[in-house]
């Protein structure tokens, strides 16, 4: 008896942690500590200021990264911008954004750009994706997000009613939780993502991915699923409203199917648009113009300039 009520307990207390609430109370801050910014002015641009910023982790050690505001009084909307990590790329931190949060504050954006777990000084990728380094850089960097919103939205200048959130590639999975535990955010820009994991790893039409289970075992890849729960974006995307979320992906993704995108789209709750481009997964112009239009109309800005925009150097 008191063995099946053992038995019982473990297997209501494995429910609870996979449930939706047990998923986002891993996201959860301690919201009482007390804020801990350095913010150091750096040479700034017409129209604009800069700033080396970092604040102290809810998860560990310091979150680096730079803040861009407006060089001028008022009360303006806030973007934060997650980059992406591709290997071999000079802009796999906060530099990609960069030029794209220059041209915002200077119409009218508070712009916070952070760097990811993975590319801090100091940190060893694991190759081994199956060892979870990337799954828990997620984690952690949702929460360093939600904690940089609270600084963010403690500041005078700041409009608490206009808050956006761009993210690419691994920064774009981590905005698909986002949606779901941080309602603060109204307007949500996700570039080349995957937001169903175990469609995607176990899609037949994929054939890198198929060679790549043979290898690795579908065990093997349903037990990581299942250690690390978070990584699998679809209950999240799930309870995406009331935000807007605007899903931008290459047609030419080697990466990413768009029979996928297609099909993770659905999943999001309205309002919701997806645009496919003719480019990879690092997109293109067009697309950028596009976010920003997007952005310009859900934040309320006026005189963003188009063609400064349009002098940003492709990504690579």
């Amino acid at each position: 008896m008191k063995r099946s009520v053992i038995v019982l307990c473990a297997g209501l207390a494995a429910l609870a942690e996979t449930s939706f609430d047990g998923l986002a109370n891993r996201f959860a801050n301690d919201r009482s500590q007390p804020p801990d910014e350095k913010v150091s002015p750096v040479e700034g641009r017409a129209g604009v200021r800069l700033f080396d910023y970092s604040f102290a982790s809810p998860v560990a050690g310091r979150v680096p990264g730079i803040l861009v505001t407006p060089d001028r009084r008022g009360r303006f909307p806030v973007i934060l911008f997650g980059h992406w990590m591709m290997n071999g790329s000079p802009m796999k931190n906060h530099k990609e954004f960069l030029e794209e949060a220059v041209v915002l504050a200077r119409a009218g954006v508070i712009c916070l750009l952070l760097d990811a777990p993975l590319v801090r000084a100091g940190v060893v990728e694991d190759p081994e994706l199956m060892h979870g380094q990337e799954a828990n850089a997620a984690l952690q960097m949702a929460r360093e997000w939600r904690r940089a919103l609270d600084l963010m939205l403690a500041r005078p200048d700041a409009d608490g009613g206009r808050v956006a959130y761009v993210g690419h590639s691994f920064n774009s999975g981590v905005g698909a939780k986002l949606m779901a535990v941080e309602k603060r955010i109204q307007s949500f820009v996700l570039m080349a993502g995957v937001y169903s994991l175990r469609e995607f790893v176990f899609d037949e039409q994929n054939k890198a991915l198929v060679e790549w289970r043979k290898k690795v075992g579908d065990p093997a890849v349903r037990a990581f699923l299942e250690k690390f729960p978070w990584e699998d974006s679809l209950e999240f995307a799930k309870r995406s409203g009331p935000a807007a979320v605007f899903l931008q992906n290459g047609r030419h993704d080697e990466d990413i199917p768009e029979s996928i995108v297609r099909k993770s789209f659905e999943y999001f709750q309205q309002p919701k648009r997806l645009e496919m481009y003719d480019a990879g997964h690092e997109l293109n112009s067009t697309a950028r113009t596009d976010r920003v239009k997007w952005l310009q109309e859900r934040l309320k800005l006026e005189g963003v300039d188009f063609a400064a925009l349009d002098l940003i150097p492709q990504l690579h």
